[in-house]
């Protein structure tokens, strides 16, 4: 009997590559994600840097030139924030969509995985029918032989 083929195996080459394609672009949108998040921390540092600032400003000698500034500085990055938030907003949706594509790949991998599953198992019990069928003629030829040797 023939070696067991699968006979959607390239079906399942492209699915397990379409697959592995999914989880770089996945992974991708997770590091773009990370990207934005450590813009978000950045920003969020410096907003407390320039209010830590204010507030020396404010305890020492009033220079309400760079008083202001400060205060401008912090509305300015006031703003950045704003921007980087819908960024973050963003980098989270293609996150989303990454994973959703990701799943939808993976499940059509599994599923072909179980079809070639079923399949060798079919294929296991025909083989088995198989041998079971080359033993038994071979058992027979065997009491065939002994009954002519016999007589």
């Amino acid at each position: 009997m023939n070696k067991f083929q699968y006979s959607m195996q390239g079906i399942l080459n492209i699915k397990n590559k379409l697959e592995a394609q999914e989880k770089i672009e996945f992974q991708n949108a997770v590091n773009q994600l990370n990207h934005e998040l450590a813009k978000m921390d950045a920003l969020v540092k410096r907003q407390y840097d320039y209010e830590m600032e204010l507030r020396f400003l404010m305890k020492q000698k009033l220079d309400l030139l760079r008083i202001r500034q400060c205060e401008e500085a912090i509305e300015i990055v006031k703003g950045y924030m704003k921007k980087q938030k819908k960024e973050i907003e963003r980098a989270e949706r293609q996150v989303d969509i990454a994973r959703e594509r990701l799943t939808e790949v993976m499940v059509e991998r599994k599923t072909h995985e179980i079809l070639k599953d079923r399949a060798f198992e079919q294929y296991r019990r025909e083989y088995e029918k198989w041998e079971s069928s080359v033993v038994d003629e071979n058992i027979s030829y065997k009491h065939a032989k002994e009954g002519d040797e016999n007589q």
